[in-house]
Formats: C-alpha cells, sequence, structure tokens
C-alpha cells in the first residue's frame, strides 16, 4: 500500500506503481512527490549533496509492521525528463517509482554487480514501461 503526499500541483495516476509495489512487497510505501527547491534541501541533510536529484530513497528499521521506507521523487524531474525522452510523465514517474523501491528492497547499483539493473529491467519490462531508464543509467 502506497500513503501519497504530493506537494506540487504535478497529477499523476498512481495505478502502475501501486501494481509495482504491490509484485514486491507487502509493506506500506510512503511516496512523497515533492518540487526542486525541498528535494535539494532533502539531498543536502540527508546525503550532504547540495542539488536536486530525480529520486531518493529512505528505509525504515526492520521491525513488525514497520512500512518498507520512503521515496521521495522529484515533480521537475519528472517533468523534464518525460519530455526530454518523449514518454508520459507516468511512466517517468513510474521509472523513478521503480529505482526509488529497489533502494528500499536493499538494491545498491553503486556496489552491486548489476543485480539492480537487472531488476529493473524485468519490471520495466513486465509493467511496459519505456527502457529509458536503463539506458541513461548506464556507465
Amino acid at each position: 500500500m502506497i500513503e501519497l503526499d504530493n506537494r506540487t500541483p504535478l497529477q499523476l495516476n498512481t495505478d502502475t506503481i501501486e501494481a509495482i509495489a504491490d509484485s514486491l512487497t507487502k509493506k506500506e510505501i510512503e511516496l512523497i512527490i515533492t518540487d526542486a527547491k525541498e528535494m535539494r534541501e532533502i539531498n543536502k541533510t540527508h546525503r550532504n549533496i547540495d542539488k536536486d536529484t530525480d529520486v531518493l530513497s529512505f528505509p525504515y528499521e526492520e521491525m513488525p509492521m514497520s512500512p518498507l521506507g520512503s521515496i521521495v521523487i522529484c515533480s521537475l524531474h519528472v517533468e523534464e525528463k518525460s519530455k526530454e525522452l518523449g514518454h508520459s510523465q507516468n511512466d517517468e514517474f513510474a521509472l523513478l517509482f521503480i529505482h526509488g523501491l529497489l533502494h528500499l528492497l536493499g538494491y545498491d547499483h553503486e556496489i552491486d554487480g548489476g543485480e539492480m539493473r537487472e531488476e529493473e529491467a524485468k519490471l520495466i519490462k513486465k509493467f511496459n514501461l519505456p527502457q529509458s531508464l536503463i539506458i541513461r543509467t548506464e556507465y
């Protein structure tokens, strides 16, 4: 179950992200959609990086009945990337949600051997989303 806190005027359909979440976990997820200014503040406070970013994940301590964690998505990045890459804002939102959710589930593309990318690719295919997340994050 997703607890949505949309702090922006961005209007999105949450059906796809609900289905994605249900396919991976039964735990509650807090999902915050915010603007670039607040995202920059969150990134600076929690990662000591003084710039906005597209998505951040904050896993909660594993306890019985605890939520899985929080995902914060920047509305500006959803709007800009969807235009730049030629797909819908809902698709971009779902791609960022997948990325954030996999981090909550313990995946880390910065240190793993490609497992997170493989899981992203499976979910993108399963939910018929654009391949742009994989392409733009390959190094």
